[in-house]
């Protein structure tokens, strides 16, 4: 298999299917190492294999944040040889094995415990990188104060990283640009209250006094905290929203609209993906796409105020496979003002 490059992208973010590679200088180097690679993702054949490379080769939602973010392989034998990792990861395609066993390990469907075990097993394999604990509990005698999701040491130091997966849809009107108004789909998490929970408690958590006994433990004196948040911002499909305050202008995107507003989408081939499926983009067998039937009595047969349900839009390729080209959002009409669960 031949590991394709991306090309250059615009300004206006990724669209899933849109290739937004870059120039390894600046801002490329120290949060895309590996953006040569973007494209890989969409080569590979087993969706965890696929679910693995787009968690390493995604771009991160933030370009400012008031924490420090490091690519999690930045100081790793990968980094200098992208081609290297590219060569894993076909490998891995072609034999998961290793990597449905370590995921077999996982006692819950939860999309963010999925998130960080697919970065673990990256993280234990890769070359110049030694992976000191994960999810290590810090407590207070019965108390536990929070967990450090990673600890690893490469060439250039110890570090603590806190990894996050997040879908935040946009505000339909208003001042698009405060991260406070983007929310969770299920409106339940919003941007700007989990950046100031990671700032002001998860990572200041590894400097703490209560931390220093347990880095002692494993050899460490001080490290250096990161944050690595990955995921999707899904904007109205009417109207113009602007791009929440810090974000990475090479975000992945999608739409997201009312269901009193399907009549006005373009027609096209849908389903909905469960949730552990909202990683890399969606890749089916013929045999597995529904027809616009299926997909119209899944449609009408929603409750008003269902929660809500992420859409992919995918087209056949020259191989007989379906692949994703859009992915959006489907809310209740009601959304954001659900009643509660």
């Amino acid at each position: 298999m031949v590991l394709l490059q991306s090309s250059a992208a615009g300004d206006n973010g990724a669209i899933m299917g849109e290739r937004t590679g870059q120039r390894q200088t600046g801002y490329a180097r120290r949060m895309m190492p590996f953006a040569d690679l973007e494209l890989l993702p969409r080569q590979l054949r087993h969706p965890a294999v696929r679910d693995l490379a787009w968690t390493l080769l995604s771009p991160p939602l933030l370009e400012d944040a008031a924490c420090a973010q490091r690519h999690p392989l930045k100081g790793s034998a990968w980094a200098d040889d992208p081609q290297a990792l590219g060569r894993w990861l076909v490998h891995l395609d072609q034999a998961p094995g290793p990597l449905l066993a370590w995921l077999a390990r996982l006692n819950s469907r939860r999309l963010g415990l999925y998130y960080e075990s697919l970065w673990q097993f990256a993280l234990h394999q890769a070359p110049g990188i030694e992976l000191l604990a994960a999810n290590l509990a810090i407590r207070d005698g019965g108390h536990t104060l929070g967990e450090l999701d990673i600890l690893l040491r490469d060439r250039e130091g110890d570090h603590h990283l806190e990894l996050a997966i997040k879908l935040y849809l946009g505000p339909p009107r208003g001042d698009s640009g405060d991260p406070d108004l983007w929310l969770g789909p299920g409106c339940h998490d919003r941007l700007g209250r989990k950046l100031a929970h990671l700032a002001q408690h998860q990572l200041p958590m590894s400097s703490g006094a209560r931390s220093r006994s347990v880095l002692a433990g494993l050899g460490l004196d001080r490290v250096q905290a990161h944050l690595w948040l990955g995921g999707y911002l899904f904007y109205p499909r009417s109207g113009q929203t602007r791009s929440p305050e810090g974000a990475n202008p090479r975000h992945l995107r999608g739409r997201w609209l009312r269901q009193s507003q399907w009549s006005e989408v373009e027609n096209g081939c849908w389903q909905p993906l469960p949730r552990h499926a909202w990683l890399a983009p969606a890749r089916f067998e013929a045999q597995a796409c529904w027809s616009a039937a299926r997909f119209d009595a899944w449609r009408k047969g929603l409750e008003p105020d269902t929660h809500a349900h992420l859409l992919s839009r995918v087209e056949e390729q020259a191989d007989g496979t379906w692949e994703e080209v859009e992915r959006m959002f489907l809310v209740a009409d009601t959304w954001p003002d659900l009643p509660p669960r």
